[in-house]
């Protein structure tokens, strides 16, 4: 079995995937666990940034593209926002746990060690897959004529979730 992880990490692709994943998942685990939003915009940016190098891998150049646009927009939005309604005034931090953070990184390890026994043993059947070649036309097309009107709706109901948290943040200062 370590031969075989051994092997695996020679490929230089599979040591790459593993490297964006983890920095995938160590950027959403500080996102959560910090508490300035800076450094969240930075766990964030990381996270957004290995998940365009996966694309990058998987040979979506313009998928990583849209993703390294887009969302580098939305982050500093979220930045702007993000320091205009938090509290920027010093508190009381919670008390350290220290035994619920070694119990948290034991299960962690636990989890991914039987993720990585599980795919181990997992037969993944090779298909033949197709591409064409303007696939980003065809994205276009799809999304401009079969899916206009849920494309639509989802930006007006994120509109209005986005005007409706800038309400209740508002009110709770208040």
């Amino acid at each position: 079995m370590l031969e075989n992880f051994i092997d695996f990490l020679l490929n230089g692709e599979n040591l790459l995937f593993i490297i964006f994943s983890m920095l995938i998942i160590i950027g959403a685990v500080f996102l959560i666990n910090l508490q300035r939003v800076v450094h969240m915009v930075i766990a964030l940016a990381t996270t957004f940034i290995s998940l365009a190098g996966l694309y990058v891998m998987l040979d979506a150049e313009f998928l990583a593209f849209v993703q390294i646009l887009i969302y580098a927009g939305a982050m500093t939005i979220l930045m702007i926002f993000g320091i205009m309604m938090t509290k920027h005034e010093k508190q009381n931090d919670e008390p350290k746990r220290p035994l619920h953070n070694v119990l948290l990184l034991v299960g962690s390890i636990g989890f991914f060690v039987i993720l990585y026994l599980a795919i181990q043993d997992a037969v993944f059947p090779i298909q033949e897959f197709t591409s064409t070649e303007d696939n980003t036309k065809m994205i276009g097309i799809e999304l401009f004529t079969k899916h206009v009107i849920p494309f639509e709706l989802v930006s007006v109901l994120l509109t209005v979730a986005f005007i409706g948290a800038i309400v209740v943040a508002k009110r709770e200062e208040d």
